[in-house]
């Protein structure tokens, strides 16, 4: 019997990325995965630092395992790992705890599985982490997230992701490119490029800071590979989104019309005491550029409320600016303190009930936002890629431009591409088609 391990990913599209590769490599070993919930010999969790709610999650997460099987040998990987691997190894029950440089190599460390009087760590200082380790996801059927760039020399002051993933390197061309047919022969339709900074991609190519390619070489290139349907950039830095990338987007073959910009605050104030690369006039730029020459581009926002020294007026600020901005959806963050940042020490905190507050206000402003940018998609014809879940009875899927659709359940769209006309917003907020023609056969 093949010794079973089961994973646990906190966080963001990259993470997802490099717990697929890690799995990958238990697979190689002779390891079969199965789901958390599954009794396992091994369980490894992938931790994430960016919110106070992931450090958290983490002793649950591990008490969860413990249920499943008590003598299983628990690890941790990892941002969080890497930033306080003394406090995961310290929770009840963890055996391994790997930072940045090791969490690729970790079954080279789990040669034996017997569970540890405490836990072991196996951390690097994070100026060790500057090589780069491709990885892409391919857990569903539809989609992918392909590592393209890892680790950022931005010194934004809320931001621990230097500290957890090193300075900023990128993947060869010929790696990335090769990663993509090999996910593109697996019959995956769209890829998502994911990274920490992927608009600086090229920085460490080959091990140096020279740019010995751009990202808009790379996505030049990648829309020339075959059998991929869609191509969809992840998230991208205002000021790295150049006007040859929008107008590639715009004339591309597989690129679709989707860009998530992070703004982080509308008050110029904030901005630079986040030590942003930009003011607000050039996120307004941006999205002007985006939709001139794609007007039903989908514009996401990352923002963050309750930030040190935002008062009253800057909030506002930022609300009545993002109000009168043509964006799709916003993802709202609520400030947290973290340990080693410069945020952290700064003076007019920000009470947490009025961070609350603050957040609230955001997520009510992106519903309206999504409804409108929903509402002025209908009647339009769109392509949909089609899910894989039967979500009671109905299947699932996303336009080029990210408006997700319903429709009853058939298998027989799963993984294909459809071309339809929006016709209505349902009751739990997503839209009703009507089919135009079948642009891709199932499988």
């Amino acid at each position: 019997m093949n010794k079973k391990v089961a994973f646990y990913t906190l966080g963001c599209k990259l993470n997802f990325s490099e717990t697929s590769t890690i799995a990958r490599n238990f697979n190689n070993e002779g390891f079969d995965r199965v789901d958390f919930a599954e009794k396992a010999d091994i369980y490894v969790i992938n931790t994430c630092s960016v919110t106070e709610n992931a450090d958290k999650r983490f002793k649950t997460i591990v008490k969860q395992a413990q249920k499943a099987n008590p003598d299983a040998f628990v690890a941790a990987v990892g941002c969080y790992a890497q930033l306080k691997p003394q406090e995961l190894a310290d929770v009840n029950g963890v055996d391994l705890v790997l930072g940045a440089t090791e969490k690729f190599k970790i079954t080279d460390y789990i040669n034996d599985l017997s569970k540890n009087d405490f836990g072991e760590v196996h951390s690097c200082e994070i100026e060790e982490a500057d090589f780069y380790v491709g990885s892409y996801s391919i857990g569903d059927r539809t989609r992918a997230f392909l590592k393209v760039q890892d680790g950022c020399d931005y010194k934004c002051t809320y931001c621990t992701i230097p500290l957890a993933r090193g300075i900023s390197r990128s993947d060869t061309m010929a790696n990335v490119l090769e990663n993509a047919r090999e996910i593109s022969a697996k019959n995956i339709k769209e890829i998502v490029l994911t990274g920490v900074n992927i608009g600086d991609y090229g920085k460490g190519e080959f091990g140096n800071k020279k740019h010995e390619h751009t990202f808009l070489d790379l996505v030049t290139e990648l829309d020339k590979v075959e059998g991929i349907e869609r191509l969809r950039i992840s998230s991208i830095e205002p000021n790295l989104l150049k006007n040859d990338t929008i107008d590639l987007v715009s004339k591309s073959r597989a690129f679709v019309p989707h860009f998530h910009i992070p703004l982080q605050s509308g008050s110029n104030d904030i901005l630079k005491k986040m030590k942003r690369r930009y003011m607000r006039e050039l996120y307004v730029d941006r999205v002007a550029k985006i939709k001139e020459v794609m007007p039903h581009a989908c514009i996401g926002v990352d923002v963050i409320v309750g930030f040190p020294g935002e008062t009253d007026e800057h909030f506002l600020e930022t609300y009545n600016f993002l109000t009168d901005l043509d964006i799709s959806y916003l993802h709202v963050f609520t400030y947290s303190e973290r340990d080693n940042t410069e945020a952290a020490t700064m003076d007019n905190v920000v009470p947490n009930n009025v961070r609350s507050k603050r957040s609230k206000m955001l997520r009510g402003l992106s519903v309206k936002k999504r409804r409108a940018f929903y509402e002025s998609q209908l009647k339009s014809t769109r392509t949909v890629l089609f899910e894989s879940e039967n979500k009671a009875g109905y299947i699932h899927g996303f336009t080029e431009n990210y408006v997700k659709v319903k429709t009853p359940w058939n298998p027989k769209l799963v993984n294909t591409l459809h071309q339809v006309e929006l016709t209505e917003i349902d009751d739990d907020g997503l839209v009703r088609l009507k089919f135009v023609e079948t642009l891709i056969k199932a499988n």
